[in-house]
């Protein structure tokens, strides 16, 4: 008997401790870049602070489980995993799916945590918020391409998803303009699909070099001018002026870092429901094509609105894209000097492609393919030479503050000028 009662004793003990939480085992079923968090994280103690004074902040902010599920550490580390086998829309798990919203909020909830303030992070970084700040900003971007790779693979992508993409009109896809479904087989594939022709997105006066064509499906963010430094020169409403810099952005090994001193820089956003391959602007000769690594934070201002229980983004203005993964193709055009064509890739796997047939020596028409982001919200800028005067004639929102949408191909703006002899 006494026998008897001790093993059954010892199978309800085997039962309560198999069934209970085990902290390693749920580390072991994490997914592979979040483990690298997981290490990252119990290596750096500083690290470990922050990211958990982030989660406390965000949480207080936004207390609702549905819209910021993650409010612990361990909430977070359970989110990320998920993430890295899962479809853009369902970041933020719901039974109705509306992809381009789901996906938008689900976005702004990654970066809401990281994005908040933090006096720690002060002078380190584009703002002090962790998503630029090494360590995570690297292991953020690392996440990124593990997340890009899953969206190449036949399980990202089915009969069922494309259906709920058809059904969302934010994508287009009802309007004739993309290529045959059938050639989708990854997420993205469709992400980066191709039109059914150039007829699509006819090209504005494609035979007056005077014309610029927008280079992607985007919204315009506005014009800046380049000082004699080669800095970005952004006037802020106090009327101090920071300064950013576009030899930083084209490369400092770029032999044309500093060929736009005195010239204009606009830049243009695009969303994630986008026709996502970008074209170009003019024609001419390419100079250098090349592709700079760095990291991809969101690029902009996330906030709560607790009243409407939605998140918000706001493109930042300039200054963040220096720090950003990004294409830098510097084109000769006949007329206007040299202009540089500057694909961003920002946030969620912002990968930035070039055609086979970019390279030095190429001589290219005013819309012909450039190259294509994968998954992310993506920017795009010009930056134009001395002398040469462009005007953004983009239409104004009704508002009066910002700019329409406009689709590739249509009339972004003009130059004017001469060209810039022997500058490089």
């Amino acid at each position: 008997m006494k026998k008897s009662l001790l093993s059954l004793l010892a199978v309800i003990l085997l039962v309560v401790t198999s069934c209970g939480p085990k902290k390693s085992d749920n580390k072991a079923t994490y997914g592979e870049a979040t483990q690298q968090l997981v290490a990252l994280v119990e290596q750096n103690p500083e690290l470990k602070a922050n990211l958990q004074k982030s989660i406390e902040q965000a949480k207080q902010i936004n207390p609702d489980t549905a819209t910021n599920r993650a409010q612990t550490l361990e909430d977070y580390y359970a989110s990320f995993s998920r993430m890295e086998t899962s479809m853009p829309w369902m970041v933020l798990k719901k039974e109705k799916v509306n992809v381009f919203d789901d996906i938008m909020q689900g976005f702004c909830s990654i970066y809401f945590i990281i994005d908040q303030p933090l006096p720690e992070l002060e002078g380190k970084g584009f703002r002090n918020t962790l998503q630029y700040v090494q360590p995570f900003s690297g292991w953020m971007t690392q996440f990124n391409k593990s997340w890009g790779k899953y969206l190449d693979t036949e399980a990202s992508w089915n009969e069922s998803y494309y259906q709920l993409v058809l059904a969302d009109p934010m994508f287009g896809l009802q309007n004739g303009w993309y290529e045959d479904p059938s050639h989708w087989k990854t997420f993205n594939q469709f992400f980066a699909r191709h039109l059914s022709s150039p007829a699509a997105r006819p090209i504005a006066s494609p035979e007056d070099d005077a014309v610029v064509a927008s280079f992607a499906d985007s919204e315009p963010q506005g014009v800046w001018a380049v000082d004699g430094s080669s800095n970005l020169v952004e006037e802020a409403a106090v009327k101090s002026a920071t300064v950013k810099s576009v030899s930083d952005l084209l490369g400092n090994d770029n032999p044309y870092k500093d060929a736009f001193a005195n010239g204009t820089f606009m830049h243009s956003f695009l969303n994630v429901n986008d026709y996502h391959r970008y074209h170009f602007s003019l024609g001419g000769t390419v100079k250098d094509a090349r592709i700079i690594n760095g990291i991809n934070p969101s690029g902009g201002i996330l906030q709560w609105h607790p009243d409407q229980k939605r998140y918000s983004f706001t493109p930042s203005s300039v200054g963040w894209q220096m720090l950003e993964t990004r294409g830098v193709v510097i084109l000769e055009t006949e007329k206007y000097g040299l202009v540089a064509l500057v694909p961003i890739g920002m946030a969620v796997v912002g990968s930035v492609n070039f055609e086979a047939s970019v390279k030095p020596g190429a001589v290219v028409k005013k819309g012909d393919p450039l190259g294509w982001f994968a998954f992310g919200g993506s920017d795009f800028i010009l930056v134009f030479q001395d002398k040469v005067k462009f005007e953004l004639q983009a239409a104004k929102n009704e508002s009066g503050s910002g700019y329409k949408h406009m689709l590739m191909g249509e009339r972004l703006g003009v130059v004017s000028g001469g060209k810039v002899s022997g500058k490089r």
